[in-house]
């Protein structure tokens, strides 16, 4: 039973502060635990769950606690299991796991067979291809991942409004009722279904549902903040009406809205689960207070929020540093220069983490840090060279350099599809084998049967030959003898640079529409991955010793990448990627507006960006730096970037300088007098934003096109009579 106010609490109590065990010790009505970062929010959920076995008298069968990765519910159950081993007669699980536990003890009802199988991504594409044998794999990988994102929002084929959310994809209705109709058929489930199928039959069969609610008193929810609208869903079907419901988040910590993950489900929450009592941990174990103050004052710019305020219980600590660079070379030669401080004091490698916004901008990194001699480990992420976008674009140019690469040919000969199938290729490499050797050579000649197969073949030769042409002769002279393969950007002329036929390669091959494409289906990044190759071969001329050079320089950070590396290594990780870790130094990469955030990123979008800041900064532990450049490479040209209007979020006198001055009052403005915004003039009228340039002291340049058909510009900073409006 529960201690008697006045009594010894248990010693698996005793460690807790007043906020935590409050939250362990609440059991009645419903409870929603508001963890801020680094409060030890895993410590509670898993104390409470022993307590209310232990203390309460909670039958284990009858607490069901579910998260979203292996990983955590492992590490829930072992903690859980320490304090109470009749823990282990709990039901903890991924959402996922517990779906097919489920639909396996009513496999009957759902119908299914109870050994049915998982389909994956891969299998659900095939089944696509096979219901619609029309369309390409490409096309039907496309359609497979539209209906995974419809069941994560809780779609069926019969849903209303299905098609005004999937307004892109023609009779999207029809063809999810086809594939569901072909899955059904098979009598396997795929991911969607593991959470949509046990909350139908738990809405609509009122035996399993009695059942159900009969055996589990006790619901709790780890990381609420990432559920979709399905396993809200789920939850609701799950939770009978004398269940008690626990539900533990960070509202500031929702940013997997690209995967379909609602931030309403922890702000309704209280409305959805009467009687609900909020309880806070703000008591932050891990940063200090200087770093928490940042993050505290950038997140609370969101109106989606229920608030609370972190208080570190480490004192001291210094400021942040917002490091203001020219371009990433200095980036790059900053965060050098703050690993080697960290080591000279006595820090590990392992101490400091590299954080960025896009996978792209790992490169960079990449490249400089085995250059410093520092070892690195990219988490989340392939290699940069190693992607498969990127190693299309190689071999692409690979093959440009040496006609005779077999490896290089096999790669992109056939991709995008060109008609010719694994026999063509054979007979083509046996034709040049026979002969010079030269595969564009022998592409263009040798005879094939399929109009299809030819047609593609003599396009993809007569393409190799143009981008070969586009390449000078080789000069001995583009190298300086002490730098070897380098080439200082300062000779090479942007028109003149190797990134022009790069990028024109890439386009004009298929490999940037192809790509593209990905993207849509995963949001997996590969036409910055793509912008970052061509950016990379802006230091090298447009020659053939150029080009020689830079697939030389690839080839040599390869080989640096790939030899084994210490445990003790640099992290680079992108900021999404961060959630759980926590490191000793931390910085925070790319603070450019356009960047982060990106420029179209309004509404719930630019509030999910800000809280995917505050994840970032809140991972530090002892240091944080934030670094911003004045211009970045794209596309193999540099282009200027105002601040990010985070950083003008941040109250003045919170960050220590480094490097130049900017003005982060016109980084505020940056975000506030964005292109698109209505305004009104009461000189000229309404109007609309259509560009905002920096402008030194005078802050920011707004340029106007106001309905009269007059494009004036201002300087808000000075400007009285302009003022916003809400369309």
């Amino acid at each position: 039973m529960a201690p008697s106010p006045g009594s010894n609490l248990p010693s698996y109590l005793e460690g807790l502060n007043p906020e935590q065990r409050e939250a362990v010790l609440h059991d009645h009505g419903n409870l929603l635990i508001l963890a801020g970062a680094g409060s030890g929010k895993t410590r509670v959920i898993t104390t409470k769950v022993a307590y209310l076995i232990r203390e309460k008298g909670y039958a284990p069968e009858s607490i069901l606690a579910v998260t979203f990765t292996n990983k955590a519910a492992a590490e829930m159950r072992e903690r859980a299991c320490a304090i109470e081993p009749a823990c282990s007669r709990a039901t903890l699980r991924t959402f996922h796991s517990f779906g097919a536990w489920f639909l396996r003890r009513n496999a009957e009802a759902a119908g299914l067979d109870r050994d049915f199988t998982i389909y994956d991504d891969d299998d659900s594409t095939t089944l696509v291809k096979a219901a619609f044998p029309d369309l390409t794999r490409q096309e039907a990988s496309r359609l497979a991942s539209a209906i995974a994102r419809a069941k994560d929002y809780g779609y069926q084929p019969d849903s209303p409004g299905l098609e005004a959310a999937f307004k892109g994809l023609n009779e999207f209705r029809r063809s999810f009722a086809e594939y569901e109709r072909r899955l059904r058929a098979t009598g396997n489930v795929d991911f969607g279904d593991l959470i949509s199928m046990p909350a139908r039959l738990l809405r609509g069969d009122p035996v399993i549902r009695d059942r159900f609610h009969a055996r589990v008193r006790v619901i709790l929810v780890d990381e609420y903040q990432d559920s979709n609208v399905a396993q809200f869903e789920l939850l609701k079907a799950m939770a009978g009406q004398d269940a008690y419901v626990c539900a533990v988040g960070d509202d500031d910590q929702s940013i997997y809205r690209f995967r379909g993950a609602e931030v309403k489900n922890i702000l309704g929450f209280p409305e959805t689960f009467p009687d609900t009592q909020i309880i806070r941990l703000e008591r932050n174990y891990r940063s200090y207070q200087s770093i928490l103050d940042i993050a505290s004052a950038v997140v609370a710019k969101n109106e989606g929020r229920l608030g609370k305020t972190l208080k570190a219980v480490r004192e001291g600590g210094k400021k942040p540093v917002l490091a203001v660079l020219n371009d990433h070379d200095e980036e790059t030669a900053y965060c050098v220069r703050v690993i080697d401080a960290a080591v000279k004091r006595g820090a590990s490698f392992s101490d400091v983490a590299i954080l960025y916004r896009t996978n792209a901008q790992s490169l960079a990194f990449e490249r400089a840090l085995p250059a410093a001699g520092i070892p690195y480990r990219l988490v989340g992420a392939v290699r940069f060279y190693e992607r498969e976008e990127v190693k299309d674009g190689l071999a692409l140019l690979a093959l440009a350099s040496n006609p005779r690469d077999e490896v290089a040919f096999r790669r992109v000969a056939n991709k995008p599809g060109r008609g010719v199938g694994k026999t063509s290729i054979e007979a083509i490499i046996d034709e040049a084998y026979a002969s010079s050797g030269d595969l564009i050579e022998a592409a263009g000649r040798t005879r094939l049967k399929a109009a299809r197969s030819r047609a593609g073949l003599n396009a993809f030769s007569a393409f190799m030959r143009e981008l070969a042409g586009k390449l000078g002769p080789s000069n001995p002279e583009d190298y300086a003898e002490d730098t070897g393969a380098a080439v200082a950007r300062a000779r090479v002329a942007p028109s003149e640079s190797l990134s022009v036929a790069v990028e024109w390669a890439i386009r004009e091959s298929g490999l940037l529409e192809y790509h593209r494409s990905q993207d849509e289906i995963a949001g997996s990044q590969k036409v910055s991955n793509l912008d970052e190759l061509v950016n990379a071969a802006g230091d090298y001329p447009a020659t053939r010793s150029g080009l020689a050079a830079f697939l030389e320089a690839v080839e040599l950070d390869r080989a640096l990448a790939s030899t084994d590396v210490a445990a003790d290594a640099v992290t680079l990780i992108t900021m999404h990627n961060t959630k759980g870790l926590e490191f000793p130094v931390v910085v925070a990469t790319g603070m450019e507006q356009g960047l982060f955030p990106r420029d179209d990123d309004e509404g719930e979008d630019l509030e999910e960006q800000r809280r995917l800041f505050y994840v970032a900064m809140t991972r530090a532990k002892d240091e944080l730096h934030l670094t911003y450049c004045r211009r970045r490479l794209f596309r193999g040209r540099y282009m200027e970037y105002p601040p990010s209007r985070f950083l003008g979020e941040i109250p003045p006198g919170l960050l220590s300088p480094f490097g130049g001055k900017v003005d982060l009052g016109a980084a505020a403005a940056m975000g506030t007098w964005r292109p698109g915004v209505g305004v009104y003039h009461d000189d000229h009228g309404y109007g609309r934003v259509v560009k905002v340039t920096p402008a030194g002291d005078s802050g920011i340049i707004v340029i106007v096109r106001f309905e009269t058909g007059s494009t004036l510009q201002f300087f808000p900073k000075y400007t009285k009579k302009l003022e916003i409006i809400k369309d």
